[in-house]
């Protein structure tokens, strides 16, 4: 398409979920104010949060809302409904909930939250679709869409039964380019097939393509052109057709500085640079780590209060390292929480996991690390 919602966006977008935090958990709002105060001179515009991202809607009211005027930014938040919250009443009022948080008077991009098969239907249920019609209707929006994890067949009845939907934001980085459980490229195909720009989500996969395994290190670095690890993640899913931008869930003003450094003029790759991208894919194909991008999603409900994407990670990152090592990261990771094995199968874990990992076979897979 060569006009669509967003063209001219920044392609690079300041994903809130995962901002700086203090010793005591609270977010650094100084250290955001600084982040957005770059981001923004750097001719960055579109700011990502969520009912859901603990503290963010807040943080960002103090850190951009407070300080800028409402039309030097854009600002998206989300709705969700997973099934904690199941009335229509207490839905809605996730809305004005985030309006009152965020400050903002209204939101720019409007998302119903991360769509799939366990959940969709609660967004018919309770009439969410309408409800988000009427907000643009009230300006209270000025567009809505979904963030969306699940796969193609569901995506394309959804886009099919509400082609009012205005974007779509998709999980989309180069590991998950082929991978069947979340189907980068066929998504985004058929979002462009339906007319749909897209704001991608995951980029660099939870943080996983900053820090890729060492073969795909190797093939990167080969290029000797000094580039990180995540400027090809991101420039990899900037380069494709239709994106209003790339969100990346920045942590701190180090991160920023080397996102800025490649996408303040951002060029798309060209034929060499794909070329290399499909040699880290052959890599990545070739290895059998875990696919977990760390959202946490798993873990509210978990009746034992297994920290899942955390032994994971650890799993992970076991290749290489001496076993005493693996050993005490694990012992970390489950300090007064619930290890692999105690694990009871209730299957609420899978149930909510946006990749759909086989997360009771993979736990039952981790227990050795329990020595």
């Amino acid at each position: 398409m060569a006009d669509y919602l967003g063209k001219d966006t920044f392609k690079l977008g300041f994903g809130l979920m995962r901002l700086p935090r203090l010793t005591n958990g609270e977010i650094d709002v100084e250290q955001v104010k600084v982040m957005v105060d770059r981001f923004l001179e750097a001719g960055g515009t579109y700011f990502d949060t969520a009912f859901a991202y603990g503290g963010s809607e807040e943080a960002i009211r103090k850190a951009l809302v407070e300080r800028y005027p409402r039309d030097r930014y854009t600002l998206a938040t989300k709705l969700i409904a997973n099934g904690s919250i199941n009335t229509e009443k207490e839905l809605k009022r996730e809305t004005a909930t985030s309006l009152e948080r965020s400050g903002a008077g209204y939101f720019d991009f409007y998302l119903l939250h991360a769509l799939q098969r366990s959940n969709y239907k609660n967004y018919e249920k309770f009439h969410l679709w309408d409800h988000v019609r009427e907000l643009k209707e009230k300006g209270l929006i000025k567009h809505y869409g979904f963030s969306f994890h699940g796969d193609p067949a569901l995506l394309e009845e959804l886009l099919e039964k509400h082609p009012d939907a205005e974007f779509v934001q998709l999980q989309i980085n180069y590991a998950d380019w082929e991978n069947p459980g979340v189907a980068s490229k066929k998504t985004l195909e058929i979002c462009i097939a339906h007319g749909k720009p897209v704001v991608v989500m995951e980029p660099v996969k939870g943080g996983i393509l900053a820090d890729p395994i060492p073969r795909v290190k190797a093939i990167f670095d080969a290029e000797n052109t000094g580039a990180s690890y995540p400027s090809w993640a991101i420039r990899f899913v900037a380069s494709q057709e239709n994106i209003i931008t790339v969100l990346s869930g920045m942590s701190s003003l180090a991160q920023m500085e080397d996102n800025l450094s490649y996408m303040r003029d951002f060029k798309p790759m060209n034929e060499h640079e794909l070329g290399v991208i499909a040699a880290a894919q052959a890599a990545l194909n070739a290895d059998q780590s875990i696919a977990c991008t760390g959202c946490h999603y798993c873990t509210e409900g978990c009746p034992m209060n297994i920290p899942i994407p955390e032994i994971f990670t650890v799993e992970n990152r076991k290749k290489g390292s001496p076993e005493f090592r693996t050993l005490r990261e694990y012992a970390i990771v489950t300090q007064d929480r619930g290890k692999a094995s105690d694990c009871i199968a209730c299957g609420q874990c899978e149930s909510a996991c946006p990749q759909h990992l086989p997360i009771i076979e993979l736990l039952e897979r981790c227990r050795v690390m329990e020595g």
